[in-house]
């Protein structure tokens, strides 16, 4: 639900820039999804035994993907708030951040679970 609420909320922000194809409702249930999906695979990571002491490159994907992901979530929500207008840019660049962040997420998760068949 996490996952959901925020690429709901990220494209609720970028439905706001007057873009047709960001402002259909295909766009905002894609991003909806692929946010719920993220957060399914990005969070339940489970630890890999060989790298005892060491990074690991799936929890690694998944904290900056989650922290990325979070944080657009969290501007998204503000700018509705509080009605703001940012730079068509700067939109962007929200909602180019929340897409690493979940993407980075559903790769950690694929690693996680790649390994641990």
């Amino acid at each position: 639900m996490a996952g959901a609420s925020c690429g709901l909320f990220v494209a609720a922000h970028l439905g706001r820039t007057g873009i047709e194809i960001l402002t259909s409702l295909a766009a905002i249930f894609a991003m909806t999804i692929y946010g719920a999906v993220g957060f399914y695979l990005g969070i339940d990571i489970p630890p890999h035994a060989a790298l005892a002491g060491r990074t690991d490159p799936a929890e690694l994907f998944s904290a900056i993907g989650t922290f990325l992901a979070t944080i657009a979530a969290f501007i998204s929500v503000f700018i509705i708030v509080v009605d703001g207008d940012p730079a068509l840019l700067w939109t962007m660049v929200i909602g180019a951040f929340w897409l690493l962040g979940v993407t980075l997420q559903i790769i950690a998760g694929a690693i996680a679970r790649t390994r641990a068949c």
